[in-house]
């Protein structure tokens, strides 16, 4: 069996922000063995899974893309949409537009310290639009 849903979240800003239980609490009840695949709609902000406990992993993260991807650097053409535009799809790049996590006992089969994250790499991002896919 196979359900999906298409959610949006609130709008966040710049940042990494965990979000498991905003996907959590839009799921149905999960199979007692599966898959959950969630694809970020947009290709500016990404998706990846870390540790949840810390928030200065998050600080960290952060501060580590903007030093490696600055804004206005002077070889980026596409420069339309702002300073923060081409580094934000270069950054979704490296994080991910996706994640696949198995569900085991109705739940998603998380580690201790992990978490579900959207990666904001926009100013102004938005509402940010995901589609969840279950499979059993």
């Amino acid at each position: 069996m196979i359900e999906q849903y298409e959610i949006t979240l609130p709008e966040f800003r710049r940042g990494i922000h965990l979000i498991t239980r905003h996907i959590e609490n839009q799921l149905n009840t999960l199979p007692d063995k599966g898959m959950v695949n969630i694809f970020i709609k947009h290709t500016s902000a990404g998706l990846t899974i870390n540790e949840n406990a810390d928030p200065s992993v998050r600080t960290d993260l952060e501060k580590y893309f903007d030093k490696n991807v600055p804004e206005n650097a002077p070889y980026y053409r596409h420069t339309i949409e702002g300073a923060d535009d081409m580094p934000a799809h270069i950054k979704s790049v490296i994080t991910g537009a996706s994640l696949t996590i198995p569900v085991t006992n109705g739940r998603l089969n998380l580690g201790t310290w992990q978490g579900i994250f959207l990666c904001e790499f926009r100013n102004h991002g938005g509402g940010r639009k995901l589609l969840i896919t279950v499979f059993s």
